[in-house]
């Protein structure tokens, strides 16, 4: 598996007919954005969005390049972290919005990771009936994930992303060289992304990861490049397929049904990350898979020793989960948006790179496992 040459964009087209959009990937797409975006603006304005973490890094750079262009920008500064992903913070935000005048014929760009991803997304489907927006994500979760594909929401006290749209963007540009100035933690949590995409439909590409997993969490700008590419591909074709989640696209929640609970019980709080929880999620449900007789153990204990080779939680106690209770997850389940006819549904696994969508799972099965998951027993001794 080859990776570009130095200096290169590569691109993935999500088609989706006259909405067809193009993601950008290499190096240095922030000191350059304003012209690859300026041909797709109505009007040259834009109001940026971003975090008070990620302006201190990328907002300047992003700003002047916009102003090389001739594009006025109107920066809107955000606290960081997930509790920023709620309807009070979407209120500020779409009053700031309104308050800078920006039109319906101007453009939001969403500068940072996956919270400011899908909070922009979601404002910009709401504000004045919809306006355009552009992915300009920083983070290797956001590159390999949450900026492609539309979908955009909040967090409720009630679950993570159940209030919502799909609103695709105008573009996605994935910075390569933003991903160096992220803490190894936040380069973790996004792999756990990247590590979904070999296991719903592509083992060779797992594989791939084996070899070269330790390196792109470390400092391998190749293969970190290489994995963003390969994971826009695998979503963009499922995405073109399948736009608003009616049939394959639910494969992409392999591990989320559990993570998404994981995270409610942790209150969206920074001791737990998404991809840390996504990657506990991916046990879960490769060890379910493997108690119903779909999958070998062989197959689970492949994914748990790679993701924890690569420092990944692989076990609840490394969350700091012994006050979980099996039956209070299996409650947040019940609200996922998964959930049709009362009954929960899991992306479980044929083995590594065949999922598959199961709404028979019975939840006394998956109380079960969670409960010994919770006490360290099985697969999950400490």
């Amino acid at each position: 598996m080859s990776s570009p040459a130095a200096g290169e964009i590569s691109r993935v087209t999500v088609e989706l007919g006259p909405r067809r959009y193009q993601i950008l990937i290499g190096s240095g797409l922030i000191a350059a954005a304003g012209r690859h975006l300026r041909p797709l603006l109505r009007r040259p304005r834009v109001a940026v969005i971003t975090d008070a973490t990620v302006a201190g890094l990328h907002l300047d750079p992003l700003l002047a390049a916009l102003g090389a262009a001739g594009i006025e920008a109107v920066p809107v500064i955000l606290p960081p972290g997930e509790e920023s992903k709620g309807f009070a913070r979407l209120e500020g935000l779409l009053d700031a919005l309104l308050a800078a005048r920006i039109a319906r014929d101007e453009a939001l760009v969403a500068l940072g990771g996956g919270v400011i991803g899908d909070l922009v997304g979601f404002a910009a489907s709401i504000l004045r009936r919809g306006v355009p927006f552009v992915q300009v994500p920083t983070t290797l979760l956001a590159q390999v994930d949450s900026s492609v594909g539309g979908k955009t929401g909040v967090n409720t006290r009630h679950g993570k992303n159940l209030v919502g749209t799909f609103h695709q963007p105008l573009l996605v540009l994935a910075d390569t060289l933003a991903l160096g100035t992220l803490p190894r933690r936040e380069l973790l949590a996004g792999y756990a992304e990247v590590v979904k995409y070999g296991l719903i439909d592509d083992a060779p590409f797992f594989a791939w990861l084996e070899r070269e997993g330790e390196g792109l969490v470390g400092a391998d700008g190749p293969a970190r490049r290489r994995a963003v590419e390969q994971s826009c591909r695998h979503k963009a074709r499922i995405v073109a397929r399948d736009e608003r989640e009616e049939g394959d696209r639910a494969l992409l929640n392999l591990g989320h049904t559990f993570a998404h609970a994981f995270e409610a019980e942790a209150g969206y709080a920074q001791t737990l990350l998404h991809g840390e929880a996504v990657a506990l999620g991916l046990v879960l449900a490769a060890e379910l898979a493997v108690r119903l007789g779909h999958s070998a153990p062989a197959e689970r204990e492949r994914i748990q020793h790679h993701l924890a080779k690569v420092g990944l939680p692989t076990r609840p106690a490394q969350l700091g989960a012994g006050t979980w209770q099996a039956a209070r997850l299996i409650e947040r389940m019940a609200q996922d948006k998964k959930v049709q006819d009362g009954r929960v549904a899991f992306v479980l696994l044929r083995g590594i790179g065949g999922a598959f969508l199961a709404r028979d799972v019975e939840l006394e099965t998956v109380q079960a496992l969670l409960t010994d998951a919770i006490a360290g027993r099985g697969p999950f001794t400490a």
